[in-house]
């Protein structure tokens, strides 16, 4: 990894943001499905934030207290409070320093579009690395553009998950040397909520309850935002993101994967034929909604072989013939990729206003949602049920910390964080990492038949031996 960042102005993008307002933190339990009814009750804020599986010492502080005391936390309604923000759950390292006021007083985010385009993807060792190189660089160069210093934070906010924990850790261990040696609270923060509430750093009318699409390479999820912290999980990803999908596509067609395979697939995309090829729309027989992209990947593979292109061949060098197949192949694939996603979200739509009639807006986040076809083909579906679309400026969709600071602003106002770390903590102390961690409850008519299809399929013969084993035969030869 010497050499991957040689200087931070040669190899890593820097890029400073200054907008206005959103939300996140939560720590939330895995619930089993639940059939929500019309007009449920919601739980009281300390029972929705339980904290699961975490060492006795990193147990949040608020996790004993009753909303009414959470409420009366002197600092909830300080205006000044000043978080800072640290991301690095996957192949961005970000940080960035938010007043509660909704003021971003600084965003940095370090790139490693490099090593997306040497890998074709994320490696994590890799990504790691890159992110133990930057993260000091990172956080100082947000304090500096904020032009604060350490000890003017009120509280640091950091994604513990979901996430590559090999990346999640070098964020966290950041965030923690910091808080401890400062003695501020921390703020743990979930990935996926942030995105979510994103949104609400924007537009400021956002009020709860809304439906959340979150999509992005890792993502796709369908959520029902009924408060903060209170979610219902109306759909997920079966198999492959949509993300995902659009990198390997990028991929196999011989695409710039500096930008990352999402602009390029759109770019492209624009010179095709979005009819030329007749790929399949995912989990059509699948009445629910959730979503899965490894089918249509390997459609897209198919064509690809079928139509010999070869990705050694940068699409710069195709010729004019190769490059309009390529182009077919790319428009196709984005219709039916966002075709899925329109029919998801139309289901969803009407889950979310039998549970919550009140609903006015979809939000659409995550990286993928600053593919500006996939933004007005949502807005058609949006219209057609009399709601309105909100999607976060692209500087916001993808991975950085402002989304993970506002959070922090919110959580902490109702009380909810951890107290500061010890001040000299043990570089192989436990930290609370969630790699896997679902956003909220999940629906019960969410649950799709796909889902449940993940066994393993035992081949005949080993049926066979098990059996012999049973009833003390002897055993069959394999």
């Amino acid at each position: 990894m010497t050499g991957l960042v040689p200087t931070l102005s040669s190899r890593i993008s820097w890029r400073l943001n200054l907008l206005h307002k959103t939300t996140q933190y939560v720590t939330i339990r895995a619930f089993k499905a639940l059939r929500i009814p019309s007009r449920p009750v919601l739980p009281p804020l300390s029972s929705a934030f339980p904290l699961n599986s975490s060492p006795p010492h990193l147990v949040s502080s608020y996790s004993n207290k009753s909303a009414a005391v959470q409420k009366q936390n002197p600092l909830s309604s300080d205006d000044n409070l000043v978080i800072l923000g640290i991301e690095t759950s996957c192949d961005d390292t970000a940080a960035a320093v938010v007043r509660s006021s909704g003021e971003i007083l600084s965003q940095v985010v370090a790139s490693q579009a490099d090593l997306l385009a040497r890998y074709g993807g994320v490696a994590p060792k890799m990504a790691e690395q890159a992110h133990a190189q930057v993260i000091d660089q990172v956080v100082q160069e947000a304090l500096d553009k904020a032009q604060l210093t350490e000890k003017e934070l009120t509280a640091v906010a950091v994604t513990i998950g979901p996430g590559l924990s090999l990346c999640l850790r070098v964020g966290v261990q950041k965030a923690r040397k910091i808080a401890g040696r400062l003695n501020l609270p921390i703020v743990g923060v979930h990935h996926m909520e942030a995105h979510a509430l994103v949104a609400r750093l924007v537009e400021k009318k956002l009020q709860f309850p809304f439906l959340a699409l979150l999509i992005s390479g890792g993502h796709n999820l369908l959520v029902l935002a009924r408060d903060l912290g209170h979610y219902i999980q109306l759909g997920t990803t079966v198999d492959d993101a949509i993300g995902e999908a659009y990198d390997k596509t990028a991929k196999w067609l011989g695409l710039d994967m500096r930008r990352s395979g999402g602009p390029a697939i759109e770019e492209l995309a624009h010179e095709g034929d979005a009819e030329a090829v007749k790929f399949r729309v995912p989990m059509k027989q699948h009445k629910d909604c959730n979503f899965s992209y490894a089918g249509l990947k390997n459609q897209v593979r198919l064509e690809i072989e079928a139509q010999n292109i070869n990705a050694e061949i940068p699409i710069s060098s195709a010729s004019s013939e190769d490059r309009g197949a390529r182009a077919n192949i790319a428009a196709s694939f984005q219709r039916v990729a966002v075709l899925h996603l329109e029919e998801k979200c139309q289901r969803a739509i009407e889950w979310a206003l039998k549970i919550e009639p009140s609903v006015k807006y979809l939000v659409a986040s995550g990286g993928v949602a600053s593919n500006k076809f996939v933004r007005s083909r949502l807005n058609q579906v949006v219209e057609r049920n009399a709601l309105q679309l909100l999607c976060p400026p692209p500087s916001l969709c993808t991975d950085n910390g402002v989304m993970i600071a506002w959070t922090g602003v919110e959580h902490f106002r109702v009380g909810r964080y951890d107290p500061p770390p010890p001040a000299n903590e043990p570089e192989d102390a436990q930290l609370d990492l969630r790699p896997r961690w679902p956003l909220g409850e999940e629906y019960a008519e969410g649950r799709s038949d796909a889902r449940s299809m993940r066994k393993a399929r035992i081949h005949p013969s080993l049926t066979s031996l098990v059996q012999a084993s049973l009833l003390g035969q002897p055993k069959p030869t394999v």
